[in-house]
């Protein structure tokens, strides 16, 4: 293992993190010196030292081997986690060292659960910090990492073949090197479109950055209490809905759709699929809704159903309404959301539909096969046949993640689940959605969880953002060093 190169580029993400505290602490200083300015400064500084310090003592090399690689994307995770907690454990307040590391997992991993009780008491420049993890965390700490390595590096050739899984580097038609530039752009430009729409929409500019920030990320931190229904806006709440959804989908389809200005790109399986499950799930939760009185009238309960779905689907967790007394019907669609999610390629988590699609493909294909041994039936997704080798990896990914959900659900009753959330709290982490329903519905939070699910619940998000297989590989690899 090479730690001279691992120290290098895991400093690299370190310096990202201190940029953002910087910038939140220049949010303190025009906000008349708040009471996290003290936070961010030391935090800033320690980031900052620990980050910049390979760079001073390590001579830089070029050699990265696949355990170096993983190590790289493994550590740059789990240190922004330790110096993104610092803010919050510094400022103290709700934020004990269990609550402060569960606020910034959940944070980078663009979840969106909270331990807060009360969002507005935090000071502005703080709010900012929370946000900006999910901006990092979205596009994520290693992609920043690769848009600073020169693109000639087997460094970066080597991280983009690992960070990027190939499910969501299938339809990019782009070598390896240009698929970070095409998931920064599409990311960026998501969030400055939806930042100018707030706005335009009656945002603050102050609000209308925080919540670009979650919805391209399809994260839920909000700087309201009420998160989106807040402002009691049908407007912010379709545009809300519009951004949930591009974001959702393949990044590639996006920057296609732009750069041959044409919707033809829009017509991926893939898309349709995803298009119709969302529209069918929303209709099907406000008809629900309308049925059982929750709200008066046609028009608010189907929005309200229709955006929950969207939040739940794109992983994003944002709300415009309570869900916690919602009935069966709607709350079963929520956690079936929870766990089917987005698009691959897009920065949403969960299973996602693409795996979901082939999955029910080849059960199709293997039910074929045994009725009619002699014939052919391949796995197709469009016009694309794929092989064994294709299938597998997807169908496989699947069982880990329900052997996953089902140990976190299992660990969560043996350390003590008071609340009953063993299960919807794993189903919400492992899928990075953040609320589930109940008490820890949309308007919810986490902070009479016990500290040891709050550890567990860290984990499944770490391992829903990073797709389980890295995580894997690094323990793997640690007890196997002879492998490269």
């Amino acid at each position: 293992m090479n730690l001279k190169v691992i120290s290098r580029n895991v400093g690299i993400a370190l310096l990202v993190d201190a940029l953002f505290m910087l910038l939140s602490m220049f949010i303190s200083i025009a906000n008349g010196n708040d009471s996290a300015l003290a936070a961010l400064s030391i935090s800033f500084f320690i980031t900052f030292v620990v980050g910049a310090f390979p760079f001073i003592f390590v001579k830089k090399t070029r050699d990265i081997s696949l355990k170096d690689g993983y190590m790289i994307i493994f550590l740059s995770w789990l240190l922004s986690f330790v110096f993104g907690m610092l803010p919050y454990a510094l400022w103290g307040g709700p934020f004990s060292l269990a609550n402060a590391w569960f606020e910034s997992v959940s944070g980078f991993t663009t979840t969106g659960s909270t331990i807060l009780e009360n969002v507005e008491a935090l000071p502005r420049s703080l709010l900012f910090w929370r946000a900006s993890t999910h901006f990092i965390g979205g596009l994520g700490v290693v992609v920043f990492l690769l848009l600073i390595i020169p693109s000639s590096s087997p460094v970066r050739l080597r991280l983009t073949n690992m960070e990027l899984s190939s499910l969501s580097r299938g339809d990019y038609r782009s070598r390896a090197n240009k698929t970070v530039y095409i998931f920064a752009w599409v990311y960026l430009g998501l969030c400055a479109l939806a930042f100018f729409s707030y706005w335009a929409a009656g945002m603050t500019p102050f609000d209308a950055i925080c919540h670009a920030f979650s919805v391209s990320a399809t994260g839920g931190f909000s700087p309201r209490n009420l998160s989106i229904g807040y402002y009691h806006s049908p407007l912010i709440a379709w545009l809300t809905i519009l951004f949930m959804f591009l974001a959702s989908i393949h990044f590639g389809i996006i920057f296609i759709t732009i750069a041959t200005r044409s919707l033809r790109p829009l017509n991926n399986p893939v898309v349709k699929v995803f298009a119709l499950f969302m529209v069918l799930a929303s209709l099907i939760s406000g008809f629900s809704l309308k049925m059982n009185h929750v709200d008066t009238g046609w028009a608010d309960p189907f929005l309200a159903g229709t955006f929950h779905v969207f939040s739940y689907a794109s992983t994003s967790g944002l709300a415009i309404s309570d869900n916690s007394s919602w009935p069966m019907v709607p709350c079963f669609i929520l956690i079936l959301c929870s766990m089917v999610c987005g698009c691959a390629g897009s920065t949403t988590c969960g299973i996602k539909i693409d795996r979901v699609i082939v999955l029910w493909k080849a059960i199709k294909s293997q039910i074929l096969r045994t009725l009619r041994p002699s014939s052919v039936h391949d796995v197709k997704l469009g016009r694309k046949s794929l092989h064994d080798e294709d299938v597998y990896p997807m169908i496989l990914y699947i069982a880990m993640y329900a052997l996953f959900l089902a140990i976190s659900s299992l660990l969560c009753l043996l350390l003590g689940d008071p609340n009953g959330h063993a299960v919807t709290g794993s189903i919400a982490h492992l899928g990075n959605v953040g609320p589930s329903i109940g008490s820890i519905g949309s308007m919810g939070n986490y902070n009479a969880e016990p500290a040891a699910l709050k550890i567990i619940f860290s984990i499944d998000m770490f391992l829903g953002r990073v797709e389980i297989y890295p995580v894997l590989a690094v323990f793997i690899s640690i007890f196997s060093p002879r492998q490269k």
